[in-house]
């Protein structure tokens, strides 16, 4: 899945082309999205070609072709697209199939739960909503509520507990407590594993490694999308 600033220069990308067979130059495109400047522009053309959404042709200026448009589109929170790791039908409370113990009694059920990308405990990466695989977790990890899990990179958590390779249990919801671990959205288009803190009208974003700064951001520019439940790790 494409974030909302992704798939915005997408379909503008893919529009201008229909309507005059030249991809726009990249301020125009920095201009249509609203960005600062053209690093977004490339940052977000980067996003999609490695998608497969677009294709950089060589050696030729402004050449750009558009390969596929998503088949699904995120969903939308109060007119505005934005990335929300969905879970996947059947994957929260679907019990995988365990063999019955040879006392007859029946074996503890795990629960199935989907691996929607990679997460940043580090510097924010862009977010990702693609179902990469599932995982079997034992039901006493879980709590109530849907549930879904992300992939760590990164190692400004490591004072938590939390490694580079890890699988973090992430709980979803849009709320969190001072000191809880999230999945924080940053301007609808990056996603990290940091602690919540609150200062006054703020919001920080606190590492467990001190080679990391916190960094703080305005209320309406960081969205939760989880909280952390729980941890797995191979050896």
């Amino acid at each position: 899945m494409l974030t909302r600033k992704q798939y915005e220069l997408l379909m503008f990308i893919h529009q201008r082309m229909k309507e005059t067979g030249i991809p726009p130059s990249f301020e125009e495109m920095k201009e249509a999205l609203g960005l600062r400047s053209k690093s977004g522009i490339h940052r977000l053309i980067t996003a999609l070609e490695e998608r497969g959404f677009i294709r950089r042709l060589p050696h030729r200026a402004r050449a750009l072709e558009v390969i596929r448009l998503p088949e699904t589109m995120a969903p939308r929170i109060g007119g505005r697209r934005t990335f929300a790791p969905e879970v996947i039908e059947g994957s929260l409370g679907r019990a995988a199939p365990e063999p019955r113990e040879e006392d007859g009694t029946d074996a503890p059920r795990a629960v199935v739960v989907p691996v929607m990308g990679r997460i940043a405990a580090g510097v924010p990466i862009e977010a990702i909503q693609d179902h990469t695989h599932d995982v079997t977790v034992p039901p006493e990890l879980l709590g109530s509520g849907e549930h879904y899990a992300l992939e760590v990179r990164g190692d400004s958590m490591i004072e938590a507990g939390i490694l580079d390779g890890d699988t973090v249990i992430i709980r979803r919801t849009d709320t969190a407590h001072n000191g809880d671990i999230v999945v924080a959205l940053v301007d609808d288009e990056e996603a990290t594993l940091k602690r919540l803190r609150r200062k006054g009208a703020s919001i920080a974003l606190e590492a467990a490694n001190p080679a990391y700064e916190t960094r703080i951001f305005g209320p309406d520019r960081v969205k939760i999308q989880g909280r952390l439940v729980g941890l797995l790790r191979r050896y």
